[in-house]
């Protein structure tokens, strides 16, 4: 498990990405929320989610930019 999270926020120079680490992170805090939502009926405001799913859209397409860069 932690050979495949380093490989996981390891980036194309073979460091450990804070853009990876940030958005791994942000991923997780969303479908925390979305569970939460979901499964316990507590309610989070939209712009908060949309926030913060927008922030983890981003991170995503950033790193995968950085793939296409070299």
């Amino acid at each position: 498990m932690k050979d495949f999270l380093r490989q996981l926020l390891t980036g194309v120079d073979g460091n450990i990405s804070s853009k990876r680490t940030i958005t791994l992170v942000s991923f997780v805090l969303v479908s925390i929320a979305f569970i939460a939502n979901i499964f316990f009926h507590i309610p989070m405001e939209d712009y908060v989610f949309l926030g913060m799913l927008g922030f983890t859209a981003s991170g995503l397409g950033f790193t995968t930019l950085d793939h296409f860069k070299k």
